[in-house]
């Protein structure tokens, strides 16, 4: 009988590693911009072309590689960073398993120029598919230029799953923002076809967030700090009026390496308990600063899972650092909820004049008083009053109330103090959300019309400003606008302005509108744009138009309800209406 079990070449073994490092364009980005970092980079540029489908290139001025090191990089295991099984457990760069790139040479076309800054000439390598092409002598900068080409164009399979520009995109914005958020004292760019996203300065904490996500976040910002001395904390967290309902803008970050942790996300939104809506998340960005003999990154090989010594002193360290901050800007209530600091004022300012023996006032109480020892004196005439008073209502004749004013509905119908409506359909009794069933009727109608809206001019001219985020966004859906009512232009690098608006779009609801749109509009595509547009729109419309409505609106509203065969279900799932449990409600009484 045969043997069955044999090696695999190089090439298939490397291939297989490579899915576990390389899922995407994002993870090469991440990749060679963490390498960058441990060059002692201070200047970095990233430019891609499709998503990185077509190119992903990384130039930085870092110290760079000699001849040897330039082919020794891409060997798998092959690393600068440990020496020794104790060095693991210590690890102070952020990468340091000898993966990486070997990984990506494995299913791309890569070539590295590189220079050491006590060199003249550099050195030029090209790898594909694993395999060394060329390596040669070559005129270059100081630092290292990484260009990948063509991804995955040896694994059909592997590029065929990659999803649509726009989403592959995101991903790649996500890990540049985590690294370049970790190391505001780098100099970072960003070009996607050619085209700037972002050139951020050198700066602190707060100028890089600023940066990335806009000076509309600037008066949101609570600072954060905190120092126990074998740990540090750091950063900032925003505002109960700052919070989503999408996650986006939760960072958190331990040495330097962006990290993922449920567990202190919950540690974070404990901390704004009783502040925030239900379904909404706060907005964070925390640094922790610890020794690294603490903490072990080596769980897995995107390197975004973090293992603490102690996780439930972190914990409570994130819990109570933050609780204090709010208290301190007042936004969470102090302990002492009556206390007025005028007060305290008033009376340091009294015990100072009276030579410092000041006393409190006396309050005198009666021990002796009894209320009920007291009769009560009434006039004779006005008992008299009363009486006649009495008699006359109980001799009338009842009067007739018409809770629902039934003119010209055959059912009834009747407006709760929450917004709801309460309706008898048959032997049953409704409640309704007009709104919703409102946005189902609109959706219905429009279903067959065609989507231009007329315009309405603003009497004075609006202005959003966009991060650097919102602005990639809009230039996928600009061309939309127009047709929709919407007559905008840029009027600076990151500012839209806004002259009309379609019909029936309030102006107070534009700024909030945009909002929605780029806030929501994470990872869709340009093709669900208009079914989404129509859905904020729809949903915008019924919100405003039901703040207050009068019941005849609200008969008509639900005639053409049941035109549609009165569903119960939005497409989205939520339902338009309730029915009451009136066996159940008997029972109470």
């Amino acid at each position: 009988m045969s043997d069955i079990i044999q090696l695999l070449p190089d090439h298939v073994a490397n291939q297989i590693a490579a899915g576990e490092v390389v899922q995407r364009p994002a993870s090469i980005v991440k990749e060679l911009l963490e390498n960058a970092i441990d060059a002692k980079a201070q200047k970095i540029e990233l430019i891609v072309r499709e998503a990185g489908k077509n190119l992903i290139q990384v130039v930085d001025d870092g110290i760079g590689m000699s001849e040897t090191d330039a082919r020794m990089a891409f060997e798998r295991h092959a690393t600068s960073k440990i020496r020794t099984t104790e060095d693991i457990f210590k690890i102070a760069t952020k990468g340091f398993r000898g993966e990486a790139l070997a990984s990506i040479a494995a299913v791309a076309q890569v070539e590295l120029k590189t220079r050491k800054s006590e060199v003249v000439i550099g050195t030029n390598i090209y790898i594909e598919g694993g395999g060394l092409q060329f390596q040669e002598p070559v005129q270059t900068a100081e630092g290292s230029n990484f260009q990948v080409k063509n991804l995955f164009y040896n694994v059909p399979a592997r590029r065929k799953f990659l999803k649509n520009n726009n989403v592959e995109f995101r991903h790649i914005i996500d890990e540049f923002q985590r690294v370049a958020l970790a190391h505001e004292n780098v100099e970072f760019s960003l070009f996607h076809d050619d085209e700037p996203v972002f050139k951020l300065r050198k700066g602190t904490q707060i100028q890089r967030i600023l940066e990335i996500f806009g000076r509309k976040l600037q008066p949101l910002l609570i600072p954060i700090k905190e120092d126990l001395g074998w740990v540090k904390l750091n950063g900032y967290v925003a505002k109960p009026e700052g919070a989503k309902k999408v996650r986006g803008e939760q960072f958190l970050f331990v040495n330097g390496r962006f990290f993922r942790s449920p567990y202190l996300n919950k540690a974070v939104q404990e901390a704004f308990e009783g502040l925030l809506l239900p379904g909404y998340i706060p907005t964070f960005f925390l640094y922790l600063e610890l020794d690294p003999g603490k903490i072990d990154v080596n769980i897995h090989p995107q390197k975004t899972e973090v293992k603490f010594e102690d996780e439930h002193l972190i914990f409570a360290l994130f819990r109570s650092t933050i609780k204090k901050s709010l208290g301190i800007y007042n936004i969470a209530p102090s302990l002492d909820f009556d206390r007025d600091p005028q007060m305290d004022e008033m009376f340091k300012a009294s015990k100072a004049n009276s030579g410092g023996n000041f006393k409190m006032p006396d309050v005198v109480v009666d021990r002796n008083y009894n209320p009920f020892l007291e009769e009560k004196k009434v006039k004779q005439a006005e008992i008299q009053n009363l009486s006649e008073m009495y008699h006359q209502n109980i001799s009338a004749a009842p009067s007739k109330i018409n809770l629902f004013e039934d003119e010209d509905f055959d059912e009834d119908l009747m407006r709760l103090p929450n917004g709801y409506w309460l309706f008898n359909k048959g032997e049953k009794t409704l409640m309704l959300d007009l709104g919703r069933m409102h946005r189902l009727i609109v959706s219905e109608k429009n279903k067959n019309k065609k989507q231009n809206r007329n315009s309405s001019s603003l009497l004075f001219s609006l202005e959003y400003h966009m991060n650097e985020i919102e602005k990639n966004k809009y230039r996928s859906i600009k061309k939309y606008l127009p047709d929709l009512g919407f007559d905008i232009k840029i009027a600076h690098e990151n500012v839209l302005r806004i002259d009309a608006v379609p019909e029936g779009l309030k102006e107070t609801q534009v700024m909030k509108f945009f909002e929605n749109i780029f806030e929501i509009l994470e990872y869709r595509t340009e093709d669900d744009f208009m079914n989404f547009y129509e859905n904020q729109w729809n949903k915008i419309q019924s919100k405003s138009r039901f703040d207050f409505i009068y019941k005849i609106d609200a008969e008509q509203l639900i005639r053409e309800f049941s035109e549609l065969g009165f569903p119960e279900y939005l497409p989205n799932g939520k339902r338009c209406f309730s029915e009451l449990p009136l066996d159940e409600l008997k029972n109470k009484f």
